[in-house]
């Protein structure tokens, strides 16, 4: 575990100055186990500044780890092989134990995975690899606000995944730990990319990361500027099932727009899933990929049987080649509009990441908001509402953040105005638009880009 940083932390609080919240936990964890812990771990959430939609399309996207974390602390326990689990926050989370030689992740489609599956989840991603691990005994914490688009849940795997590794003197890279817990997630339900685990193991203080993920994973930082802050805002509405819905068609019609574009040009179609694909056979930049989807798709919506004569197949062989099993009974599908989201969201992705101006940065975020909103559709109307209070409120750019259809919206403030923005913000959409007063700081905060995990040791 040579490449984590492992920091020491003073028994006596009075030594260092270190947030309160890891005493705090420190207290609950003798309170709970009548011991202290070894170590604690920490890994952070992330927001993504620019790159909506695109990753699954073959393009690279750019987060920023953030100042709220997933907190563990560990005791191991060598002559046993229980995991012994338990939540700062024990009124809402119950406690959970099982034995490391024999668990099972459950899944239930109606409620949704318990907190303590994600814990598992990065469990079990170590322990494929292991024959007799330790026990632990761990105390959970989380200052991220969960089901805000922030990471949380990859977050809680990946620091279950760094506290099991580094129990049992494991090697392994953070390369290495970002994928291995991209793939451990599966196990839940969740087919993620891969940026949520990469941003959390592999940040840096201070810059953000543009992070590719084809042909393998690579990172690059991304330097902001020291007067760059970014004010991350939860707008209160909540995906419903209808997005999953939406979300699994916007990945199909992506597909099938890269699969109409390459016949069109003469390519063998069939092996093609991405957009990114497209272009790599083409050999052009992404201007004139926006050029030939402006010049090649039509506006109006494509029928699935317009789909199939330009695709030379029947409605059989296009279902098994081109579509998903919950997108079958999708009959009209936009495939100019996805297409130029794509290819223009990962053209304001490179110029975001080589632009040393916070004015051009601001400008292509609004641009993507507007990308999103217009041609991807997966804005919300109280998301919109939330990015104009923003713009007319001082912030150089806006956006939402996440999948979209509810969750977050990222403002870009300079440092000496966001304590001016986050009271206007407060005052125009929560306290008149949504008539909400209680929590506010949970709710909107400012963050600037932080360190990726890190494992700290009690002595």
């Amino acid at each position: 575990m040579e490449e984590f940083p492992i920091l020491k932390m003073p028994k006596d609080r009075e030594l260092v100055k270190l947030p309160n919240t890891l005493y705090n936990i420190l207290d609950e964890f003798v309170a709970e186990y009548r011991t202290e812990p070894d170590f604690f771990v920490r890994v952070p959430g992330r927001v993504n500044l620019i790159g909506e939609h695109i990753d699954y399309c073959g393009y690279g996207v750019c987060p920023m780890a953030i100042q709220q974390n997933i907190f563990a602390a560990v005791k191991v326990t060598e002559d046993s092989d229980l995991l012994k689990l338990a939540n700062f926050e024990g009124s809402k989370f119950k406690k959970f134990q099982c034995s490391l030689l024999n668990f099972e992740i459950l899944r239930d489609e109606k409620v949704g995975p318990s907190w303590e599956n994600y814990f598992l989840c990065g469990v079990k991603g170590i322990l494929e690899s292991m024959e007799k691990p330790s026990g632990m005994c761990v105390v959970v914490f989380g200052d991220i606000p969960p089901g805000a688009g922030l990471s949380s849940s990859s977050a809680l795997v990946c620091a279950a995944a760094l506290a099991t590794a580094y129990a049992n003197k494991l090697k392994i890279s953070k390369l290495e730990l970002a994928a291995l817990c991209a793939r451990a997630e599966h196990h839940i339900g969740t087919q993620g990319g891969g940026m949520d685990q990469a941003i959390a193991f592999l940040a840096s203080a201070g810059s953000a990361k543009f992070i590719e993920f084809e042909p393998t994973l690579k990172v690059q930082d991304v330097q902001l500027s020291a007067m760059a802050n970014f004010v991350i805002i939860q707008s209160l509405v909540t995906k419903n099932k209808a997005a999953s819905s939406d979300f699994n068609t916007r990945v199909v019609e992506c597909r099938l727009a890269a699969q109409v574009l390459a016949k069109q040009s003469g390519l063998e179609w069939k092996g093609i899933k991405r957009l990114a694909a497209v272009q790599d056979l083409l050999g052009i930049d992404l201007p004139n990929m926006i050029k030939l989807v402006s010049e090649n798709l039509h506006d109006s919506p494509y029928l699935k049987s317009e789909v199939c004569k330009l695709l030379e197949v029947d409605e059989q062989e296009l279902n098994s080649v081109s579509l998903t099993e919950n997108t079958l009974g999708v009959q009209e599908f936009k495939l100019k509009q996805r297409a130029m989201h794509v290819f223009s969201e990962a053209l304001r992705v490179k110029q975001f990441i080589s632009t040393n101006k916070l004015e051009d940065a601001g400008k292509l975020m609004n641009e993507s908001h507007e990308s999103l909103r217009d041609l991807y559709e997966c804005s919300h109307p109280q998301l919109d509402k939330l990015v104009d209070l923003c713009w007319k409120n001082g912030a150089l750019g806006a956006r939402l953040t996440g999948a979209g259809w509810g969750g977050c919206v990222v403002a870009l403030v300079t440092v000496d105005k966001v304590v001016e923005f986050i009271e206007k913000i407060k005052k125009t959409y929560f306290l008149n638009t949504m008539n909400c007063d209680e929590n506010l700081d949970s709710l909107i905060f400012s963050s600037k880009p932080t360190h990726g995990a890190r494992i700290l040791v009690l002595v």
